[in-house]
């Protein structure tokens, strides 16, 4: 169940890991990860669902060296509850007897030191896309995207679920390799990573890459 990063061997586990949900997420942060420099600093572990999170942290704790981790950090979507979001991650690093975050977006001062992060930011509903959608929100082809969705509804009267997500699909349609998931169009470069719109997320990585911090 165990998954690991280019960067480390087999045998170790770094002492900064960071937790995400899905294989989109995992490649995302890999790009930012890169993008910020602290690629080799952080080990990113897909956990899968938000329903296997508890399973997983149980193992995850459980495995050989994990005395040696100083900071674990996990990210996952709120969806249509920030709150709700939020608190199960807590209940679930509580479970386990592990330290339990105050705050979203800050860091236990403990060993280790755990920190979450639910997207798109605190105490709004949504996901990674949308922060994806809002980092395109200012371009040209967005005004294209809107006429798209327009026209679906008024030719056809279908309204489109999880629009967000169907969003910013129809953005990387638009790309040179327009099948690639919203993970891997980040390490295509295909989402400005630098955009205010994850200012937030950014300053959480760093914070948890900064062992010195704590």
């Amino acid at each position: 169940m165990t998954l690991r990063t280019e960067q480390t061997n087999d045998s170790e586990l770094l002492r900064v890991q960071l937790l995400v949900e899905g294989n989109d997420q995992r490649n995302f942060f890999e790009a930012l990860t890169k993008f910020l420099k602290i690629k080799n600093a952080v080990q990113i572990r897909n956990f899968g669902g938000t329903d296997q999170f508890h399973d997983y942290l149980l193992g995850f704790k459980n495995e050989p060296g994990f005395d040696k981790i100083q900071r674990v950090g996990v990210i996952r979507d709120a969806e249509s509850n920030f709150e709700g979001a939020f608190m199960s991650v807590c209940n679930s690093f509580r479970s386990v007897k592990l330290p339990v975050p105050e705050y979203h977006g800050t860091f236990t001062n403990s060993l280790p030191s755990v920190g979450v992060m639910i997207l798109p930011g605190e105490n709004q509903s949504g996901m990674l896309e949308t922060l994806l959608c809002k980092t395109v929100s200012d371009c040209k082809i967005n005004a294209c995207i809107d006429k798209f969705f327009e026209c679906i509804k008024n030719e056809t009267g279908i309204h489109v679920k999880r629009t967000e997500k169907a969003r910013a699909r129809v953005f990387i349609a638009t790309q040179p390799e327009p099948h690639v998931s919203v993970g891997v169009a980040a390490k295509k470069g295909y989402w400005d990573l630098n955009h205010d719109e994850f200012t937030g997320i950014r300053n959480f990585l760093l914070e948890l890459a900064n062992l010195d911090s704590h």
